[in-house]
């Protein structure tokens, strides 16, 4: 087969346009009948009229007596009167029918026994039809109760069932196939107790899109998985089209590579809508019509087949139910820093999004289309249009809500120097109070406490050296915070050294060990606290970092220094100790630093602040840290006084 090159992709808007104008959507689905008892959540076929009146007779709406009004005209308290048992007055319980002639009910609370029991003594009279409801005063025999395509709630089921409405014709649940392709997949049940070998990977995307078929009110069915084999790929879609299948799902195969047969298989067995749109992610998408169903051919990058559902999968199943495609919920946003993005094609950016002061800040989480933990952590979405290079840093921009809103008003935002802990520490915070949520960018200590003089986040995380006093932080802060009070909380002294290899096969002891041939360093990003404290020891003893291999091969968190360690592409690097056992790797001891949390003075009666503080005092949360290894605790909690700074 050709590779599959994207000669005539089209905009997202456009091709949205094209896939949902393709098909009748309601008429695809079609109509079935079932019980209105199990009815809830379904969309109705038509309009649903009453075959009984609700209520069926004039009955009682009150406990007390049925009377003809006209008997109890004249009673007043002054001229009380007497209505006989059985014959002007009977007991009545809320729902008996009203007996011949009466046409009122009089409560028992305003009634008076007399000691001889034959009569009722009143003091207030009655006028017709009080506390009686009268046939039909619900519901009328034929009238109109639920129009078409309407969802059906509790209530709903329960008015139908009074109506005498026993059996409902609603949609049918759109029925997608999803099939997943590839030679290098296996199923996740044979993972479960062995790690999947180079070249294999965890089949999970089709747990993925039939979660999100079936969120969207579908019902989906996965088939067994497909090698990269054309004609096997065809003849899974052909027996899906042939199927009861509303609409078929392709993952994986919609590429450019010399074994994506999706596009291929479209075409051979119907006709290719769209083969490629003009976004990142999600830009191999197709979509196709197969015997008169939609055929997608979503791609194998978990984000991309999430834009490529949320853009056409998604809408086109609400139109199957009778429902126009929901709009997202939006917020105004302003970047926590540049958002670069690709002339030419729209970027569906996820960010995390929590108020600070006067604005909601949105902070990028990792951008490649195979980050699904993008998902999992996202509160939201920014869509860079195709006709646009990014946003700047501060200027306002449209964030499309994951999340609930009220969610994003009580994000705690942390900037700045990352640390194994603070991920335990959002756990804790979240189970002492469930409604607070975390959002941590870990970008290094000195970009926190610039976030933190712009207004951008409630707090940083910060390990700075001063070299002048060997002190941490303070000095820092006297020079990027003027004028901004401060207060420093520890949350640990922690061990930072060498991260290598089990057995440390290349013997590296110390900082001078990095400049020797043959060894290849990977480094944490400039600004960091890390990075601050590997170039002071490198200056002490004379190293000039150009004669370290590796020296420019950056990572953001300590963790992934620890994978590029463990995966090959670095001999060592400078690290906490927790990091590394929690790949198993080997560490070399160098010296103990103060890692702090810098809040502004303003904050600490904020509410998120007062639950991270409180958690910092618990012994539960404390055991947690220790437990990770290479944490010092006894100082966690502690506020430093800071000097006057001006």
């Amino acid at each position: 087969m050709k590779r599959n090159v994207y000669l005539n992709m089209k905009p997202v808007a456009q091709a949205r346009e094209i896939f949902l104008q393709a098909f009748d959507w309601v008429a695809l689905a079609g109509t079935e009948q079932v019980p209105t008892a199990d009815s809830l959540g379904r969309f109705t076929a038509g309009p649903v009229f009453a075959d009984f009146s609700s209520p069926a007779y004039h009955c009682a709406a009150m406990d007390g007596y049925a009377v003809k009004a006209s008997d109890t005209y004249g009673a007043s308290d002054e001229r009380p009167r007497l209505l006989g048992l059985g014959d002007q007055a009977r007991p009545v319980n809320t729902g008996n029918p009203l007996p011949p002639g009466a046409d009122a009910v009089i409560m028992v609370e305003q009634v008076h026994l007399p000691p001889e029991g034959q009569a009722i003594e009143i003091r207030q009279a009655a006028f017709p039809w009080q506390h009686v409801r009268k046939v039909g005063e619900d519901i009328v025999s034929q009238e109109m109760l639920l129009p078409h395509h309407h969802v059906m709630r509790p209530a709903d089921v329960a008015a139908l069932m009074q109506a005498g409405v026993f059996r409902l014709e609603v949609l049918q649940r759109p029925r997608v196939t999803v099939i997943p392709t590839g030679s290098e997949l296996i199923d996740w049940r044979d993972a479960e107790n062995t790690q999947p070998r180079p070249g294999s990977i965890i089949e999970t995307n089709s747990l993925f899109i039939s979660g999100m078929v079936s969120q969207a009110g579908a019902q989906a069915s996965v088939t067994e998985r497909r090698p990269d084999e054309y004609e096997l790929i065809k003849d899974a879609v052909t027996q899906a089209v042939e199927s009861d299948a509303h609409m078929v799902i392709l993952n994986a195969g919609a590429s450019a590579g010399t074994k994506d047969y999706t596009v291929h298989v479209i075409k051979k067995l119907g006709e290719v809508l769209v083969h490629g749109i003009q976004a990142m992610p999600g830009k191999p998408t197709i979509l196709g019509r197969v015997r008169g169903k939609p055929v997608i051919g979503s791609p194998g990058y978990p984000v991309s087949a999430w834009v490529c559902l949320e853009q056409f999968v998604i809408p086109a199943l609400s139109l199957m139910q009778g429902q126009a495609p929901s709009e997202p919920e939006t917020v105004q946003a302003v970047p926590a820093r540049p958002l670069a993005s690709r002339l030419g094609q729209e970027e569906f950016i996820r960010v995390h999004l929590g108020r600070v002061g006067p604005n909601i800040v949105a902070t990028p989480l990792k951008r490649g289309a195979g980050a699904i933990t993008s998902l999992t952590r996202a509160d939201g979405v920014i869509r860079i249009p195709a006709n646009s290079d990014g946003a700047p840093q501060g200027e306002p921009v449209i964030a499309e809500l994951l999340k609930p809103a009220e969610a994003v008003e009580r994000t705690l935002v942390i900037v700045g120097s990352h640390d194994v802990t603070l991920d335990i520490l959002a756990d804790h915070i979240k189970a002492m109070d469930s409604r607070i949520g975390v959002s941590s960018s870990h970008v290094g200590s000195l970009a926190g406490l610039m976030a933190i003089r712009e207004g951008r986040c409630h707090l940083g995380g910060t390990h700075l050296l001063d070299e002048d006093t060997g002190d941490y932080n303070i000095g820092y802060i006297k020079k990027y915070l003027p004028g901004t009070p401060v207060r420093l909380v520890t949350l640990a002294l922690r061990s930072q050294g060498l991260i290598v290899k089990p057995g440390n096969p290349k013997g590296i002891r110390d900082f001078g060990d990095l400049a020797r041939d043959g060894v290849v360093m990977v480094n944490r990003q400039g600004g960091s606290g890390t990075r601050v404290l590997l170039d002071y020891h490198l200056r002490r003893l004379g190293i000039d970092p150009a004669g370290i291999a590796g020296y420019d091969n950056e990572e953001y968190t300590h963790m992934g220094v620890a994978v590029h360690v463990l995966s090959g592409g670095a001999d060592v690097g400078l690290g906490v100790m927790s990091a590394a056992r929690a790949l198993n790797l080997d560490f070399v001891p160098l010296m103990e630093e103060r890692y702090d949390l810098c809040i502004p003075e303003a904050l600490m009666d904020d509410h998120r602040i007062r639950v991270l503080l409180a958690v910092l005092a618990t012994d539960r949360f404390k055991q947690a840290v220790e437990a990770l290894g290479g944490y010092d605790v006894a100082p966690m909690g502690r506020i430093h006084a800071l000097p006057e700074m001006d």
